[in-house]
């Protein structure tokens, strides 16, 4: 079955923006030139994804608006003539999506979990928003052709330096093709000299609608939340997992370093800032 869905969970604090994020979502922190959420919005959408599903919670109101019409905007855009910033703010508009609140932090499961009845019985992809990444070939859709051609959930994986291990969930890879891997098990934050693998998940996944039943048969972890790792731990044991060493530069956005190096990534690309941005870059001093 084709996968047609995107899950985006989108329900964090983001406290490692604060105080920036006591009233601005921090997937609406700006990425050089639009909001974190749309660079993830526009992932899937040029993956071919026909419907969004956005998780968010109560004090992120202004994710849904900047999906939403601003008639008043639309106007005073019309009236100045601004027709190719018209065409780009009517075109948030046009993106089909629904939103559905998480109304207790109970983890990244749960969050999967509330979005069941719209998922319904058939794959689709999920996206952890802090992670953006940029390559010709969208990551998500990368994971979708491996998908396409052996069924199963995949997930994106990337190599992380030994000591960074214990940030992520970490695969036990069996290597089945190039770049590609099935999964004995999944460890979520392992001590560096316990981990499986140097293989990290990174915030992309293709899952079949039996990841809600693994879901369902997940006992909480800490603070009683329930984790999306564990849940593919669970289904690796009756369905075969697989991981993909996905191409594309990655950028944590949901720390100000990481947010701070894309942007400085994206500008650099940029054709109209790009040149500036560089020769100031090269100027500034070292000290």
């Amino acid at each position: 079955m084709k996968v047609r869905k995107a899950v985006i969970l989108a329900a964090g604090f983001g406290t490692r923006f604060l105080p920036a994020t006591k009233t601005v979502p921090k997937e609406m922190l700006t990425l050089l030139d639009r909001p974190v959420i749309q660079y993830i919005v526009e992932e899937a959408l040029a993956a071919g994804l026909e419907q969004i599903i956005m998780v968010t919670s109560s004090f992120k109101r202004a994710m849904e608006d900047h999906f939403d019409h601003n008639f008043e905007l639309e106007q005073a855009l019309t009236a100045a003539g601004k027709q190719a910033t018209l065409e780009q703010v009517q075109k948030l508009a046009r993106v089909p999506m629904v939103f559905v609140r998480q109304k207790e932090r109970l983890g990244n499961g749960h969050a999967v979990m509330i979005t069941h009845d719209l998922v319904g019985n058939e794959p689709f992809a999920v996206f952890f928003p802090d992670d953006v990444i940029f390559h010709p070939v969208p990551a998500i859709r990368q994971l979708m052709d491996v998908y396409d051609a052996r069924g199963g959930t995949v997930l994106a994986v990337q190599q992380v330096p030994p000591e960074q291990v214990s940030l992520y969930g970490v695969i036990e890879p069996a290597p089945v093709a190039d770049r590609l891997y099935e999964v004995k098990s999944v460890v979520e934050k392992p001590p560096a000299d316990e981990a499986p693998s140097n293989l990290a998940t990174v915030g992309r996944f293709v899952c079949t609608p039996e990841i809600f039943d693994a879901l369902d048969a997940t006992t909480p972890g800490r603070s009683g939340e329930i984790w999306l790792m564990d849940a593919f731990d669970n289904l690796r044991r009756s369905q075969t997992v697989y991981a993909y060493e996905y191409e594309g530069e990655r950028f944590d956005c949901g720390q100000p370093l990481g947010l701070l190096k894309a942007a400085v990534y994206q500008g650099l690309r940029n054709p109209e800032i790009g040149s500036e941005l560089r020769s100031y870059l090269q100027r500034l001093p070292l000290d």
